[in-house]
């Protein structure tokens, strides 16, 4: 079936499918309101004519009350004067003793003559003639009647809108609609009520014509329709598979201002806005892919984790539409949760990055430190400690380093990720829990490559031995202390220190006791150093020590702290064979250079410290020398009295003294 078939059968159902229906609708309910209607007319007359028996029952019982109270000499001009008034067709008494009698010689017997009884009527099979109401006294009783006859029926239906009369109805006739009301205390009349039932005839032929008159404009308005939409919507169904087939600049003709011209007007439109939207998502998406090569470069590559662990969270707040967020991780000296970075925290946790890193919580309290301890996410809209964020609702994941075979079944906790008060919702869903572990993980991979990359790089920059730097870290160092001191315009002081004799050391005791030896030396070296002194084992028994901002009295003064330290205390070892002294006396020779007095590069200097060394140890060692030449770069005099101290200290001249 064609779409301009398919549009004519729609229309026809939706037009003349109303309209039969509301024919039919309008049909049942006419029917329905006449029924309605004739029923609340019976009703209403039935309700009329029972009112209107019932009150000449009780005018006849009044009438005969009436002439019963009064004295027996007045009792017949009162019921004269009543039936004159009309209130009784008649009245007539007997003596009680004689009633019946009486009544037979007067009226005869009342149930053989059709009256009925107001208190209690007997309905008999012969027509109903009179109604009465009877009054009883100890000498008479007194009966007031009613006549039934046709003017009376016809005064109650007048009354009523209806026709009346008596007896009971079998059946309707033809065209009307009969309501029975059979006697009964206060009403002794069996009756009909009978109206005339109202016929919609008429009103269903015109709902016919009406019909017919709606089908044939039906039929016209369809094919008209059919065909003046088909046309347009074969050219957007053109159009859209030239789109579909990739044709981004096809466009559909506009026939008329109308609401498929406009359709036509929106495709045209929407396939523009399509292709800027298809070019702006091809950039998006290339841009995109760098950006997600850059990201993983930075977090395989990057051992920053100021640099990581802000991008995770913001990432992580813009994924699950949270206000704030805070990561913690494990201070490995103590082992409580440090604050690295948070956003949008307020209250007591509103701080700058530097104080934020200050914050310090205790695993196994609260709700982060729960999350650390357990390792267990948490969720919910409250239980938050005091110490903690304030929040509506929180989300806090644990960030754990990636499995390996020394970690075991269970992962090892590095930190926490929390999130606070998700925008646009009351808590955060389980989406929002399956993001959030996303974003840890990532987190845990970032912070285990770091401290890995840190504790490789400690160990390839560090003596095995003794636990100083090595030789390597030396050449890197001395060259940016020596920038440093060169841009600032500072000194820098050079302590080459060798130790005497060592080869003895191993040669009697073996290279075990010379190992401790060493470590013991080394220990004594941190122990005689500030904390921004450098130490480092340049290799063998031979140590570097760096003495930034110092010159070369603060350098004479060291380099006796320390000869004093080895001197004095000699070292305690397990002697190799019995015989051996269970302390090894050692002595070191040191040689001293100032930057920039001895050179003017880091090779310069190191390389007049080395000389220095060996002039220490040509006096006889256990001692030390100052270096004697002078940087060829500074000017004549620029060497202070310093530089000529050559086995004790002697007062600065310039620089910071130690």
């Amino acid at each position: 079936m064609t779409l301009r078939g398919r549009l004519t059968s729609a229309f026809l159902v939706v037009v003349l499918g109303p309209v039969l229906l509301g024919s039919v609708f309008v049909a049942l309910t006419a029917n329905a309101v006449s029924r309605e209607r004739t029923t609340e007319r019976l009703d209403h007359a039935a309700t009329t004519v029972s009112v209107a028996i019932g009150a000449i029952c009780r005018q006849l019982q009044a009438s005969a009350d009436a002439v019963a109270v009064v004295p027996a000499g007045d009792r017949q001009a009162v019921a004269d004067q009543l039936v004159a008034r009309g209130l009784a067709t008649e009245i007539w008494m007997t003596e009680t003793e004689q009633s019946s009698l009486a009544r037979s010689a007067m009226t005869g017997d009342p149930a053989a003559t059709g009256h009925r009884d107001c208190a209690g009527p007997d309905a008999g099979r012969e027509e109903a003639t009179a109604m009465t109401a009877a009054a009883y006294t100890r000498e008479i009783t007194v009966t007031a009647a009613q006549r039934v006859d046709a003017a009376m029926l016809d005064r109650l239906g007048a009354s009523a809108g209806v026709a009346v009369r008596l007896g009971e109805s079998a059946a309707a006739a033809a065209g009307t609609a009969d309501r029975n009301l059979s006697a009964e205390p206060g009403r002794p009349l069996t009756l009909t009520l009978t109206v005339p039932a109202a016929g919609p005839t008429a009103r269903y032929l015109i709902l016919l014509l009406i019909v017919l008159a709606t089908a044939v404009v039906a039929v016209i308005a369809a094919r008209w329709l059919a065909r003046s939409t088909t046309r347009p919507l074969g050219d957007l169904a053109w159009a859209a598979d030239r789109v579909a087939n990739g044709d981004l600049d096809t466009r559909v003709p506009i026939p008329r201002p109308d609401e498929l011209g406009r359709l036509a007007g929106t495709f045209n439109r929407m396939t523009r806005e399509l292709q800027s939207y298809v070019q702006a998502l091809t950039a998006s998406r290339d841009q995109l892919r760098r950006h997600l090569a850059i990201l993983g470069d930075t977090l395989s590559s990057t051992h920053d984790l100021d640099r990581i662990l802000p991008v995770i969270l913001r990432t992580a707040m813009t994924a699950t539409a949270a206000r704030a967020g805070l990561i913690l991780l494990t201070d490995p000296g103590d082992g409580r949760l440090a604050a690295r970075c948070g956003a949008g925290l307020t209250g007591a946790w509103d701080l700058s990055p530097a104080e934020l890193t200050q914050r310090r919580l205790t695993p196994g309290r609260g709700v982060l430190g729960r999350v650390a301890a357990t390792g267990t996410p948490s969720r919910g809209t409250s239980g938050c400690v005091s110490d903690e964020p304030a929040c509506d609702s929180y989300l806090a994941v644990p960030i754990c380093a990636p499995p390996d075979e020394e970690s075991g079944p269970e992962p090892t906790v590095l930190g926490v990720l929390a999130l606070y008060d998700r925008l646009g919702g009351p808590a955060f869903e389980d989406a929002d829990l399956r993001t959030l572990r996303t974003f840890a993980g990532q987190a845990g991979v970032a912070v285990h490559n770091v401290r890995v990359h840190e504790e490789a790089q400690r160990l390839s920059l560090t003596d095995p031995l003794t636990g100083l730097w090595n030789y390597r870290y030396l050449r890197e160092v001395l060259r940016r202390e020596v920038e440093r001191a060169s841009r600032f315009g500072r000194m820098l002081t050079v302590l080459v220190l060798d130790l005497d004799h060592f080869k003895e050391v191993n040669d009697t005791y073996g290279h075990p006791a010379g190992d401790q030896v060493l470590g013991e030396f080394a220990r004594r070296i941190r122990i005689g150093l500030r904390e921004v002194d450098v130490a480092f084992r340049q290799g063998g028994e031979e140590f570097v020590v760096l003495l930034p901002e110092t010159d070369a009295y603060g350098g004479v003064i060291v380099a006796e702290r320390l000869g004093a330290a080895v001197r004095d205390w000699p070292v305690p070892v397990d002697p190799r064979r019995p015989g051996l002294a269970d302390r090894i006396p050692i002595s070191v020779s040191i040689g001293i250079a100032v930057f920039p007095e001895h050179g003017a590069t880091a090779q310069d200097v190191l390389d007049a410290a080395d000389e220095a060394l060996y002039a220490a140890k040509n006096a006889g060692r256990d001692t030390y020398r100052l270096a004697e030449r002078v940087s060829p770069a500074l000017p004549e005099g620029h060497l202070d009295a310093a530089t000529a101290i050559t086995g004790g200290p002697q007062p600065p001249r310039h620089g910071r003294g130690r």
